[in-house]
């Protein structure tokens, strides 16, 4: 039985280092393509590499004895997103590929939630498919962010960076660790956001238009946090010491 847990364990770990194989292939596809610069390849290897490194460790944490086919698309969607970073980061030296940028944004906003349903109808979800899935999705609208603040101007990061605010005021003020109810508005708007970034980010509109849709995009996501923030203090305020507090991390997509 030991060995062959040891035996899955491997598998598992092999299934990330192809993961990281493939995105290293994208970028030379990438590079090949288009001529990327160094600070296109250096993100795009440092995103591979992190993700490997990360996934890996999880893995081995959480002992799966299987990767699933639910992680296998998001693994996927996490190629494309480090495709996408990588053309971002090479933006800043010279203009990027729109039409392929744009592609690989689709792609990867169109596959979000595929990997839920998989998850769901194979009898795989896990918590930790769901945070894989979660940690991708942001990262996706963080880099969007980035990408559609050089023309819009820096007010545009707030969309990518509001998530990680969040992450970071939950280690001073525990409370927001809480469980939230599951909510149609929080996972519409959290989709809103990739769809008017990636608008905005293809410049079909005038700039007038991206501004307004971006805009839109914004205050639709300060209005689902501080939904979720009142909800989540009132509840804490009405907790009763001491009692034991379970936290389940609901899925994005799963």
């Amino acid at each position: 039985m030991a060995l062959n847990n040891i035996d899955d364990a491997r598998l598992v770990q092999q299934e990330t280092a192809v993961g990281a194989g493939v995105q290293i292939l994208l970028l030379i596809l990438l590079g090949s393509a288009f001529g990327m610069g160094p600070a296109g390849w250096l993100t795009g290897l440092a995103f591979a590499f992190a993700t490997w490194a990360v996934l890996s460790r999880a893995l081995h944490r959480s002992r799966l004895r299987s990767f699933g086919p639910a992680n296998r698309v998001t693994l996927g969607r996490a190629t494309l997103v480090g495709g996408v970073t990588a053309l971002v980061a090479d933006s800043f030296e010279s203009a990027p590929p729109l039409t392929l940028l744009v592609g690989l944004t689709a792609v990867a906003l169109l596959l979000d939630g595929v990997d839920g349903k998989v998850a769901r109808r194979t009898g795989t979800s896990t918590a930790l498919g769901a945070r894989f899935d979660m940690e991708v999705d942001a990262f996706l609208i963080l880099v969007l962010s980035v990408y559609v603040s050089t023309r819009l101007g820096p007010w545009v990061l707030l969309i990518g960076c509001m998530r990680y605010a969040f992450v970071a005021a939950a280690r001073i003020a525990p409370w927001l660790n809480a469980p939230l109810p599951p909510s149609i508005a929080r996972k519409t708007v959290a989709a809103l956001q990739g769809v008017c970034l990636l608008l905005a980010g293809s410049q079909l509109l005038p700039l007038a238009g991206d501004f307004a849709v971006v805009l839109l995009a914004l205050g639709s996501l300060v209005w689902s946090f501080g939904r979720d923030v009142l909800w989540l203090w009132r509840t804490a305020r009405l907790t009763v010491p001491d009692a034991p507090a379970v936290k389940v991390l609901e899925p994005a997509g799963r």
